[in-house]
């Protein structure tokens, strides 16, 4: 059983990443309820909670169906993250998630996020401060590096345990990457595999299918779980999914378009509940074309969700779709059906054996 601190998160389990605009309440919820077995928030700025900014603010609301939640905080000022660990602890989230990984420039290049993988010493020191100012479990997201010249993973994740984290993640790519080409995998395990490493190393990067994620478990096994993130945007039941296949060789069927709606209904409702109907609304239009990605002649359907101003608007729309594809979906099934049932009438059909007739030979 895998451990952050003193809480047991399954035998190989499966953590939904922190991503901002996407990894708010309503989208940790549908993950928690399709197999996610940790979840972290969107990240929130230290110096945004220590000025109690609305929106940073915001980003602390945990609801008890989602845990265990970590929550997710960066920064480059040691004070300031200090004190946000502090208002982080009154919210009561199991696990406190420092990201040392974010590459964008607005946070890496003002020395936050995956900036600080130039500088270890300040990583190591800052993480230690953070450890010591909470009683929450610390864990840490980071990259393999700043570029490929500056990898020091394995003394990266050597440096943070001796700091006081209890689980590490490790996104396969370095900063200047960003998310283009292959998240190598080698390294992580490098890093899990090393002997004096005690911590659970979850790896992160690439795993979009089941059968992506029984290959980083067979080829990885020191690396104790799996981090998935963009994959689930749309596609909460990729956890269940996955989980599945690693369990029985066997896919889960994919859900059918009316049970998609559903999903993408209840994540609405619960949108415009947390953050009101003007905001909820707006939110939400990032997963619409994810949610029914591959469904045949959707695109005016999707342009409809995606522009409409009205709640009412969008559920009378998600109806239609339901009553619609739900309908063909129905004749499909009832045709396949039909195959299989003459198949196998024939297939069990009595087999009636007729005589060899010989023909006679007449003597000449």
């Amino acid at each position: 059983m895998v451990k952050i601190g003193s809480i047991e998160v399954g035998k190989y389990p499966l953590l939904l990443a922190p991503m901002e605009d996407v990894s708010d309440p309503p989208f940790r919820i549908l993950c928690k309820e399709q197999g996610a077995d940790v979840v972290y928030t969107e990240f929130i700025s230290s110096e945004g909670l220590i000025r109690s900014a609305a929106k940073s603010m915001e980003k602390l609301d945990i609801y008890d169906e989602e845990r265990p939640v970590g929550i997710q905080i960066f920064g480059n000022e040691i004070e300031s993250m200090r004190i946000s660990a502090q208002i982080v602890e009154q919210a009561q989230p199991e696990i406190l998630d420092i990201n040392y990984g974010c590459p964008v420039n607005k946070v890496a290049c003002k020395g936050a996020g995956a900036g600080i993988l130039l500088d270890i010493d300040k990583m190591e020191s800052l993480t230690r401060e953070i450890v010591n100012s909470t009683s929450l479990p610390v864990t840490v997201k980071t990259r393999l590096g700043w570029d490929e010249k500056t990898i020091r993973i394995v003394e990266v994740a050597l440096r943070l345990q001796d700091a006081g984290i209890k689980a590490l993640s490790i996104h396969g790519r370095t900063r200047a990457q960003m998310y283009k080409g292959e998240a190598d995998w080698t390294l992580i395990q490098e890093a899990a595999s090393h002997p004096d490493i005690e911590i659970p190393i979850f790896g992160n990067g690439d795993v979009d299918t089941p059968e992506k994620a029984a290959e980083m478990r067979r080829l990885y096994p020191d690396v104790k779980g799996i981090m998935i993130g963009r994959a689930s945007i749309g596609n909460p039941w990729i956890f269940n999914q996955v989980k599945h296949y690693l369990n029985t060789g066997e896919h889960l069927a994919e859900p059918s378009v009316v049970e998609k709606v559903d999903i993408c209904r209840r994540h609405l409702m619960m949108s415009v509940r947390w953050k009101e109907e003007y905001v909820g609304i707006r939110e939400m239009r990032r997963h619409y074309p994810a949610y029914f990605r591959g469904v045949p002649g959707f695109k005016p359907l999707r342009m409809q969700l995606v522009t409409s101003e009205s709640l009412q608007e969008i559920l009378d729309t998600l109806s239609y779709i339901e009553e619609a594809y739900g309908d063909q979906e129905e004749v499909a099934s009832r045709q396949v059906a039909e195959k299989i049932m003459k198949v196998e009438a024939i297939r069990t059909r009595p087999q009636v054996k007729k005589k060899l007739q010989i023909p006679v030979r007449s003597e000449g």
